[in-house]
Formats: structure tokens, sequence, C-alpha cells
């Protein structure tokens, strides 16, 4: 599996489970068990990529929409 260079994730917090799927457009789809409260679910977001892709946690960041359901994240090779 290639990695992209950059990703655009719509998060969904608060869910039952932690899972990250591709979806139909393009944008991946993120559920994320964690709160989005002092940036736990973007934390958590971080690490859900970083170990589908088998990457380190500092090689993935929130390029754009920290504070938004769709983001856009930068990962370094």
């Amino acid at each position: 599996m290639s990695v992209p260079s950059s990703l655009q994730v719509k998060v969904k917090p608060n869910a039952r489970e932690d899972r990250f799927v591709p979806g139909d457009d393009g944008v991946w789809l993120a559920s994320i068990k964690a709160q989005p409260v002092d940036g736990k679910a973007n934390e958590a977001l971080i690490a859900l990529v970083a170990a589908y892709f088998k990457l380190r946690k500092q090689q993935v960041s929130i390029k754009s929409g920290a504070g938004a359901r769709i983001k856009r994240l930068l990962i370094a090779p």
C-alpha cells in the first residue's frame, strides 16, 4: 500500500470504536472514541492514521481543520 502525502479526513468523535476507512469520494472516514475536548480527538486521529499506514505519530500532522470535522492531514516520509 502506498502512503499518500496528504489526506482529507472526515472525523466522527464519540464513536463506539476507532475505525479508519477510505470513502467513496476520496475523503477518508475516521471514527474516534475520544471526545473533541482539549485536542484529544485530534491526538487519537493522528495515532489512528499512523497505525493504519504503519508510521510514527510524528510523521502525521494536521495541516488544516484542527477545530472542524473535515481535516487535511500531511504525512511526512
